[in-house]
């Protein structure tokens, strides 16, 4: 996670167990030791995070799901970027609701 916040310049969205990752890992305020409620600007930030991250997560749930092939592969991350990348933009197709053609 690091090495992608630091140097691709990526914000990485982590939760609470990645606490102190380091720059550029986003993990959410934990409440107080003491009992007491976060402030609003603590709650936005942690809804906000919980928003994005759950897109994420639910990218990464669908592909796998809807394409039968990506659940197989043993190979490096680096090496399956084009087949993913491929199967996101049938997937985005899939899912759009395109204009009809006349």
């Amino acid at each position: 996670m690091y090495w992608a916040a630091s140097r691709l310049d990526l914000p990485t969205l982590a939760d609470s167990g990645c606490d102190g990752a380091g720059i550029g890992v986003f993990t959410p305020v934990k409440r107080p030791t003491d009992g007491r409620p976060l402030d609003a600007d603590n709650r936005t930030y942690n809804a906000l995070l919980r928003g994005l991250r759950c897109l994420g997560e639910r990218g990464f749930a669908l592909l796998p799901g809807r394409w039968r092939a990506l659940r197989h592969f043993t190979t490096s991350p680096r090496k399956i970027g084009d087949i993913v990348k491929a199967a996101l933009t049938l997937t985005h197709f899939e899912h759009a609701d395109l204009p009809e053609t006349r």
